[in-house]
């Protein structure tokens, strides 16, 4: 019994060293913040008896990225966020900011889930002879430099492809799928979804990159009866520059939106309407060691309400990536405590106005936007930095008197800790406009003013 025992053991480990091997390489990075954040008042107004009280918790996130490497040029992907969440607070029921539903615009998960843990991103990333192939949910809406870009999960099935200093890119994206399934037996219009489709170029050299980026979105969601049978077409090019010349680096991207923002149905009625939008950036930095300055003009149009058969504005926004102040046109503050409004509609921040796509968020929209800054790096870990910025409306809305949104003075402290571990202060003070007080200069305003700080971990 003992010799049959021991050719059985035998037998199981000449098994076990012949099998094949799974997948044994894990790689895993991601980063943590702990943030606690001070705002002054959460309206713009004064003597309205709803002037909003201040507001003052922490908050939190951990992000987690995990590459599960198959063979060489073969890996698995996936993303996740877990604990997005205030300490001690209610748990969220619904989306915190311009959703209608509990849907997260930047998450593949609800509020709700981030609060706990929501997956974010899976996909196949496939290094093949001819170039990489991406299948899979993976991050979209990030391109050229950070303004307009709103980086956000899509399903997509992606081409990279390398040629010396060329890259080529295309992909397809899904929005909606609006075809029957046993998960969704209630939609039954296949043709009524809302599709992506891209093609880009870049041509990298030592010290920059150009590219040009084209994009098609077609939209058939609205063809329904309850939204008006309308189809919207639209086409977007995106071209950027960064450069750096000596001690300065210079960056800079244009982006033009045309096509059928309402193309009506035969016999549905309705006037078509035309989108033409424009936004465009230009930021540059000269860098001196210890010293550095720097400024921006970045621009959004807005819609002209005398044009009703043209769409000027709201769909394009400066992107929820970019947030060059710590109060106006930044998406996290936006995100952590919500908009900020002022009289009769007007708010910080304001959404595009295009409730047909699910990535329409907020940022910057309908303005003018100036800012100059200063920075000084005293030690090696600390960066100091001081910023001046204003910005005006392109296109009044109808009834509101003002143009300007005001003038804000940011003065953040940035130290690191070790190469993993950084600490940053802030304080930012706005001079609220004009444009606050809506429909009547006798409605008052009041300035406001933001202390945040934030502990960030990278790995």
């Amino acid at each position: 019994m003992k010799r049959f025992w021991l050719i059985l053991l035998s037998l199981g480990l000449v098994m076990a060293f012949s099998a094949s091997a799974w997948a044994v390489d894990v790689k895993f990075s991601g980063s943590f913040y702990a943030a606690g954040l001070y705002q002054d008042r959460t309206t713009f107004r004064k003597d309205s008896g709803t002037d909003g009280p201040s507001t003052a918790f922490y908050y939190q996130r951990l992000r987690v990225k995990t590459d599960f490497i198959v063979s060489p040029g073969l890996s698995l992907v996936t993303r996740f966020d877990a604990l997005e969440r205030s300490w001690g607070a209610a748990r969220a029921t619904a989306n915190l900011g311009s959703a209608t539903a509990a849907t997260d615009p930047l998450s593949s998960g609800t509020t709700a889930e981030n609060e706990n843990i929501a997956f974010d991103l899976a996909y196949i990333q496939y290094v093949s002879p001819i170039g990489m192939f991406l299948v899979g949910i993976q991050d979209d809406g990030a391109w050229g430099t950070v303004f307009a870009d709103s980086t956000s999960p899509l399903g997509r099935i992606t081409y990279i492809g390398q040629f010396g200093p060329f890259t080529a890119l295309g992909y397809i994206g899904k929005f909606k799928e609006q075809s029957y399934s046993a998960k969704n037996p209630l939609q039954t219009a296949a043709d009524r979804d809302i599709d992506q489709y891209v093609i880009a170029g870049i041509y990298s050299w030592k010290d920059g990159s150009v590219g040009l980026l084209g994009k098609w979105i077609r939209s058939a969601l609205p063809r329904a009866a309850a939204y008006g049978q309308f189809e919207q077409s639209v086409y977007f090019l995106v071209p950027y520059i960064k450069a750096k010349i000596g001690p300065v680096f210079v960056q800079a991207e244009l982006v033009y939106g045309f096509g059928d923002y309402q193309k009506y149905d035969t016999g549905a009625g309705g006037t078509d309407v035309k989108l033409e939008n424009l936004a465009g950036w230009v930021d540059a930095t000269v860098d001196l060691g210890i010293v550095y300055f720097g400024a921006s003009v970045a621009y959004v149009a807005g819609d002209n309400k005398d044009t009703l058969d043209k769409k000027e504005g709201g769909f394009i926004t400066g992107g929820a990536d970019w947030n060059p102040c710590l109060i106006l046109f930044n998406y996290d503050r936006y995100y952590w405590v919500g908009k900020t409004p002022g009289w009769d509609g007007t708010a910080n921040n304001n959404n595009g106005d295009n409730p047909y796509l699910a990535s329409n968020d907020g940022g910057m929209t309908n303005a003018l936007f100036l800012q100059g800054r200063v920075g000084v790096r005293p030690i090696a870990p600390l960066d100091i930095m001081a910023s001046l910025s204003w910005a005006t409306v392109d296109k009044k809305p109808t009834g509101i008197l003002n143009a300007n949104y005001g003038a804000e003075v940011d003065i953040t402290a940035t130290y690191k800790i070790t190469n993993n571990l950084s600490y940053m202060l802030g304080v930012g003070y706005l001079f609220v406009g004009d444009y606050f007080r809506g429909m009547s200069n006798d409605q008052q305003i009041r300035d406001n003013y933001l202390v945040i700080n934030k502990l960030t971990l990278t790995f």
